[in-house]
């Protein structure tokens, strides 16, 4: 019971504390004055030291901040101090916490543990001004590309010198030693529309002051949320180099057709005791069980309280910062689950505002329990309660390959064809249909978007093993080129589904991270996109390049409304549940092909299908796919097993 009380005691405590109104926190420079300003409301006392370096050396002057109004302290330095260092320290209860950066800090020395004073303005590239960016008309036009900073350049035959850098990412003509195109040119030679980037703000656990260690994290363990992290910089220790880089890199980018979009850790922190967070108001970023020890829905030993007035204008203001600061075109939330449902509509509600064309999507799961109520998280089945925010699609992942918590588990794309239903689920990006047996779904058993942009369709990202990887773990006595045809035909069902297709940086040349899932922290040699692949996979990827292009070239595959799909989208009953047909008519959503018929053998016999009347003519077979194909086929077609045929008719 005590500690039932001392939790609500807490709870209560921290609901006390005031909001601060204003949107001025932070650092702010000019060359006549830069305002410094934090909230720290429980505080007696803060200080303010300047320092020449990012880390080292004693402090060049300590200040007293000024107790201002709603809990913050502030001070202004009357001077041009551009590129000074700074720490902020609170006493609080007699102690004296740790010298860090403010949370909203923009520039930060090596390893973050002081901040910059920036002036935005001089890390701006040239033309930034009139930085431009990609034409999107629907979400559901979107196809995204997950990637890893280190991951696209680092292997030693990717011909990009910045490598493991956000210049590398901006090379452009790069080549392997093979003579295809790598890195960026790789990705448009693809032609997907977005590119996903793994958390590329400051992070903690590399130490930047090693940039010759090869040091390797996926980005999971957030330090400072507003700053570029620097060992993706070409200079750790300058705090304007890695926002210049950055800022370089997006508009590089948008300059050759790809949106970017930055994944985001606001659901926990890396450390908990010694955050940015509990320097400044302890206890108060993050939620607490009954017996006030942190709450751990995130299974990283915290969960920041998104519900809470100052954290939640905290987070939004960050997002805020990165679109207008660094031009970002969206954002995918960690564990997207474990922040409250009032928050990320408003979040939503501000950037479209802003800017209607930003996405804004998350995983709609928590890693474990949190105290925040269910009805409040903005998990998967909450979705119809979120305001133009997706979710990913698990159902139709687990569905194509075996479920996530059984790596020997198979899919439909390996002959489970028990899984059909799941996979017609995918295939309507989870809306209502009235073909769909729900009773039948792996894991919903109804609807849970509301428009078929709110489901992300995929069936890989860097969680886990790689699609490759887990066929060949599933599948043990395959031949590769089984493997291959299995692969091809889970995300040839990806990328003709509706939604918003997502890929997996490498699955197009079949990535392998030799069977290690949870590489968050493996050397490059298991995380590196292996360049090498592409000669040896050229023909999967053309195969990828070509689905991709089909589905941008017949906006059949991404009508943008439940209405759209209901009306033109209809099941085909084949009497056989591991052959998955449906057709698309009526010109659906202004395609110039009136009818499209998908066929999707997921036995591993060739079955005949008969056909709807008419001449038909056959774009996708099982090796290659031409949009300028003249294969008419007419009555019936043999499709061959673990495979994936597209037919148009005019």
């Amino acid at each position: 019971m005590l500690s039932v009380q001392k939790s609500a005691a807490q709870s209560s405590q921290f609901e006390s504390y005031p909001t601060f109104m204003g949107n001025d926190l932070g650092v702010y420079y000019s060359p006549t004055s830069t305002s410094f300003k934090v909230w720290a409301p429980k505080a007696t006392e803060v200080k303010l030291r300047l320092y020449t370096a990012g880390l080292g050396g004693v402090p060049t002057e300590t200040l007293n901040m000024h107790k201002g109004e709603q809990g913050t302290w502030q001070i202004s330095v009357k001077r041009d101090i551009k590129n000074a260092y700074y720490t902020f320290q609170i006493l609080q209860d007699g102690n004296w916490l740790l010298e860090r950066p403010d949370i909203y800090a923009k520039a930060v020395g090596v390893n973050g543990l002081r901040g910059m004073v920036v002036d935005l303005k001089a890390t701006n590239p040239t033309n930034w001004d009139h930085d431009v960016k990609p034409v999107q008309k629907n979400f559901t036009d979107i196809i995204l590309y997950e990637l890893h900073m280190r991951d696209i350049s680092v292997d030693p035959n990717s011909g990009i010198l910045n490598k493991g850098k956000f210049l590398g990412l901006a090379e452009e003509g790069t080549k392997s030693m093979e003579g295809l195109a790598t890195g960026l040119s790789h990705i448009k030679e693809l032609g997907v529309t977005h590119v996903h980037l793994l958390p590329s703000f400051d992070f903690n656990t590399v130490d930047e002051t090693k940039p010759l260690d090869n040091q390797y994290n996926w980005g999971y363990d957030p330090q400072n949320y507003n700053v570029p992290e620097g060992s993706y910089a070409s200079n750790a220790y300058d705090g304007n180099v890695r926002i210049k880089e950055f800022k370089q890199m997006v508009q590089t980018l948008h300059k050759n057709g790809l949106r970017v979009i930055l994944d985001v850790v606001y659901n926990h922190t890396s450390d908990t005791k010694e955050s940015n967070f509990n320097q400044f108001a302890p206890g108060y970023f993050y939620r607490h069980n009954a017996d006030g020890s942190y709450a751990n829905g995130t299974g990283c030993g915290n969960e920041v309280a998104s519900e809470r007035e100052m954290v939640r204008k905290f987070i939004l203001e960050s997002v805020v910062y990165w679109v207008k600061e660094y031009h970002l075109d969206g954002f995918r939330f960690d564990l997207m689950g474990v922040h409250d449902i009032a928050t990320m509509n408003l979040i939503s509600n501000t950037l479209h505002d802003i800017d209607p064309t930003i996405f804004i999507y998350g995983e709609g799961w928590t890693a474990g329990n949190s105290p925040l109520a269910e009805a409040d998280r903005a998990t998967k089945v909450n979705v119809t309660k979120l305001n133009q925010i997706a979710v990913f699609g698990d159902d139709l992942r687990d569905g194509l390959k075996g479920g996530w918590s059984n790596v020997k588990e198979r899919g439909f794309v390996s002959g489970v064809v028990e899984n059909a239903e799941s996979i017609k689920f995918g295939i309507v990006a989870s809306t209502p249909h009235p073909q769909v047996d729900y009773t039948k779904v792996n894991y919903s058993k109804a609807p849970w978007a509301k428009q078929p942009y709110q489901t992300i369709t995929y069936v890989s990202c860097h969680d886990d093993n790689t699609l490759f990887d887990r066929l060949k773990i599933a599948n043990p006595k395959a031949t590769e080129a089984d493997l291959i045809k299995m692969d091809k035909l889970a995300n040839a069902i990806v990328l003709t589904s509706q939604g918003v297709a997502f890929l997996h940086s490498g699955a197009e040349i079949l990535r392998t991270k030799q069977g290690i899932a949870n590489s968050f922290k493996s050397p490059d040699s298991i995380n590196q996109i292996d360049w090498s692949r592409k000669l040896k996979y050229k023909a999967v990827f053309d195969y990828y390049k070509g689905l991709v292009s089909i589905r941008k070239n017949h906006p059949a595959f991404r009508m943008p409304t439940v209405e759209m799909i209901t009306k033109n989208l209809k099941f085909i009953d084949t009497g056989n549940p591991g052959l998955v047909a449906y057709q698309i008519s009526n010109n659906a959503n202004g395609d110039s092909w009136k009818n499209i018929l998908v066929l999707l053998n997921g036995n591993q016999a060739t079955k005949t299908i008969v056909l709807p009347f008419g001449s038909w003519t056959l774009v996708v077979g099982d090796s290659i796919i031409n949009e300028q194909s003249t294969q008419k086929v007419e009555k019936m077609i043999e499709i061959p097993g673990t495979t994936a045929y597209v037919l148009y008719s005019n």
